[in-house]
């Protein structure tokens, strides 16, 4: 019998498993999440006055940028205990499960700026349109992991610790390596809560000032490192595997996340001042609105 409040988390990770078909909680949420992502770029791209298949042609590239990154952080987070050059395809294979939402923004936000460059896309606005959508996406997909039961976390007494009872979920069959300090039948830290409550303020924080910085590009810098700063310290609670100084392999993303994101705010970010225009477009934005409206006319014709 769990003891009083603690919380039991019952559910099956898997919404169906025929053995040649499974769909995970997470990879739907997953799914959920970057489709209402971009949708809502989109949205913001033509309140804007900006071309929405700009959006669309970057989002192609930036998801897939995004997978094989996540996919990179995942296995580079478990080589050696899970995977290694003995079985080549077990690398690649995304559909068995395995990413890391750290190795999703930053092979996303790479491969999406490539295309959007090349593109002469307005660069800098599509980050800054893209940063709030992402938490809102992070968010969506952290769901999942919440009804996969991902992610070992440290044990608490506190009123809100979680459980997770079903024979099926990763929080009930915790690795060997974690015998001695994680009993998987008492309440543990709800890190991926604490995660979302925290991409909530941060989205809050950046909705409200979304228009007061330059140049473009600037609330991408600071959801950056904002997002890097309570992840850095929300996975001292977790219980991945510790790569050194104490330190796990997220723990050293954020650091050198929030390294590159610091340093640009300190060098590059101001303040716009009264006499600046937030809504005064480039010369990209200006390529991309002429598209706008050519796409329109060739609609009512």
């Amino acid at each position: 019998m769990l003891p009083l409040l603690e919380i039991e988390i019952p559910f099956d990770p898997n919404i169906i498993d025929t053995g040649g078909f499974v769909l995970a909680w997470h990879g739907l949420l997953s799914f959920v999440g970057v489709a209402t992502a971009v949708w809502l770029v989109a949205r913001w791209a033509r309140q804007e006055r900006l071309d929405p298949d700009m959006v669309y042609n970057t989002a192609i590239w930036a998801i897939l940028g995004g997978i094989v990154g996540a996919r990179i952080v995942h296995v580079a987070d478990n080589w050696g205990s899970v995977y290694g050059f003995d079985d080549p395809i077990d690398l690649i294979a995304v559909w068995s499960g395995g990413i890391g939402l750290w190795g999703a923004i930053l092979g996303g936000w790479i491969a999406g700026m490539i295309y959007a460059r090349i593109s002469k896309y307005p660069v800098g606005r599509l980050m800054d349109l893209t940063a709030p959508a992402l938490l809102v996406a992070q968010s969506i997909g952290r769901v999942g992991d919440i009804m996969n039961g991902e992610h070992w976390s440290k044990n608490t007494d506190l009123f809100f610790g979680w459980v997770f009872t079903h024979a099926s979920s990763p929080g009930a069959r915790p690795p060997s390596r974690l015998a001695e300090e994680f009993d998987p039948t008492s309440g543990s830290h709800p890190t991926v809560v604490y995660e979302i409550i925290w991409n909530m303020l941060v989205l809050a924080g950046i909705w409200r000032f979304r228009k007061k910085f330059r140049p473009d590009g600037s609330l991408w810098m600071i959801y950056l490192g904002l997002y890097g700063f309570g992840r850095f310290w929300i996975q001292f609670l977790r219980l991945d595997e510790e790569k050194f100084w104490n330190l796990q392999e997220a723990h050293l993303i954020a650091l050198g996340v929030m390294a590159v994101s610091v340093t640009f705010v300190i060098l590059k970010v101001r303040l716009r001042g009264p006499d600046d225009d937030p809504d005064e477009p480039t010369s990209e934005e200006r390529v991309s609105r002429g598209r706008l409206r050519r796409a329109r006319q060739r609609a009512q014709e």
